[in-house]
């Protein structure tokens, strides 16, 4: 039996944090979540923040647990979502709060913008979907709503690099979450500062590019006192969750498609080089920069973010209810055929979920959705049809005949979603693992270190590791 390897990752999605210890023994990964805590963005006034400090209050709090434990962690690394980001002053303060992308204050933009660079020749350069949230058109609203702010940074960090930042005090920007942004010339894959100051842009504020697997640094001194972990180092991974997400999926062929869902669907398939074709431009498709020199081809599609929401609000103005029992209701609902357009922009942040889902298709024509099971399969249904669109597109932009999906995330705990999912776009479904963002951080570690030689064989330790199950079409 082999000396086990310990690593720590940090996994943040848009509604939830964890830190969970990973185990790396005899060809095999084991995951325990030791901490777990709320992601609460705060509403300031008109404005959508992230609660910065106390995520990092809580990313200590999972750090002395660590410690508790007295194993030999060898590492840790951090992935969260995409596109939004921290502004450090000269004196390495972080000035003003992450805006959250939900934010409404950069409806607009992508228009203003349109107008200095033609959005045709901004998508050859940096092939990334247009989404009013983009890294790019948050800066043009806060240079024009938070001009003292912005004016006053020395340099930006996307929110895995911040919080890298406050753990070991180096700035830089990591690949994969930098080419979220829509700054990147994608073909270089690195900072598109012609784009930049076309636009009117601070080129100043990028920091180093660096790749995933490279070792950022130790733990601050304070950081170590405070928390008590200690010799322990810090790894930058595909910092984008999705990123990491793709990287653990264990592909059945080179022509499967992936499925990452969560909070949000990103649906594509991986490449070794950028699609910039008129095609992947009609039909607003991203190239997302991956692990070991991949391309992420995909379309970002509103999520289950809908699903939570509806379940907070029937727990709010209704009764109490759980997931198996949204689903339990879907399936037993009298009528099935309602759906929505989930990326209709009224779904992004809304007050109240289920009056919207309601009004959606009272205006849509189609009838009131009458209680929670005729609600949630009008989601259900707006979600797969939608990855049947992007499935039919992805092959026409590719030139591939897809395959299979490999459906990994929390999302495929959803035994109706995935059944629907293989329904609707007649390709059959494998999936596995749910912690596809966890494991790609880990697998990221790993090679870092030495232990994993390659995408390929972390990969193949996923699948030997963690159980699939499979839906027919």
């Amino acid at each position: 039996m082999s000396t086990p390897i310990y690593n720590l990752a940090f996994d943040f999605g848009a509604s939830s944090g964890r830190m969970i210890l990973s185990k790396y023994q005899d060809g095999k990964i084991e995951l325990k979540e030791l901490h777990r805590f709320p992601n609460e963005p705060v509403r300031v006034g008109n404005v959508f923040y992230w609660d910065t400090f106390r995520l990092l209050h809580e990313m200590k709090k999972g750090l002395k647990k660590a410690a508790a434990t007295k194993l030999p962690i060898a590492s840790l690394a951090i992935d969260t979502w995409g596109v939004d980001y921290g502004l450090i002053d000269k004196d390495g303060n972080l000035i003003g709060n992450p805006v959250n992308y939900r934010d409404d204050r950069t409806i607009g933009v992508i228009d203003q913008a349109d107008k200095i660079v033609p959005l045709k020749d901004i998508y050859a350069s940096t092939g990334i979907q247009f989404m009013n949230f983009n890294t790019l058109f948050q800066f043009m609203a806060d240079k024009q709503m938070r001009p003292e702010i912005y004016n006053s940074a020395d340099k930006y960090l996307m929110m895995p690099d911040l919080f890298n930042y406050f753990l070991t005090g180096k700035m830089y920007n990591e690949y994969t979450n930098a080419s979220t942004g829509q700054l990147l010339d994608a073909k270089k894959r690195d900072y598109d500062t012609e784009l930049m100051k076309a636009l009117g842009l601070r080129t100043d504020l990028c920091c180093e590019m660096i790749r995933p697997g490279t070792v950022v640094g130790g733990l601050l001194k304070e950081v170590e006192e405070e928390t008590g972990l200690t010799g322990v180092k810090v790894i930058a991974v595909g910092s984008h969750d999705t990123a990491s997400a793709v990287a653990a999926t264990p592909f059945e062929d080179e022509n499967a498609a992936f499925l990452s869902c969560g909070t949000w669907s990103l649906l594509g398939l991986e490449m070794d080089e950028p699609v910039l074709t008129e095609d992947s431009y009609k039909y607003n498709y991203t190239n997302e920069g991956g692990v070991e020199g991949k391309i992420r081809l995909l379309k970002n599609i509103n999520g289950l973010w809908i699903m939570q929401n509806l379940r907070r609000n029937w727990c709010e103005f209704e009764e109490e209810v759980s997931f198996p029992d949204i689903i339990r209701e879907a399936r037993a609902a009298a009528n099935k055929s309602f759906v929505i357009d989930p990326n209709d922009a009224r779904f992004t942040a809304p007050y109240n979920m289920m009056k919207e889902v309601i009004a959606y298709c009272e205006e849509k024509g189609q009838g009131t959705p009458k209680g929670l099971g005729e609600i949630a399969m009008a989601i259900y249904n707006g979600l797969t049809q939608e990855y049947k669109s992007t499935i039919k597109n992805l092959e026409i932009i590719s030139g591939k005949t897809i395959s299979c999906i490999n459906m990994v995330g929390g999302g495929i705990q959803d035994q109706l979603l995935c059944e629907l999912t293989a329904k609707a776009t007649g390709k059959k479904v494998v999936t596995g693992p749910v912690e596809g963002s966890v494991l790609g951080n880990v697998i990221m570690q790993l090679k870092t270190l030495g232990a994993v030689s390659s995408l390929e064989e972390g990969r193949r330790i996923v699948k030997a590791s963690f159980d699939q199950d499979v839906y027919e079409a």
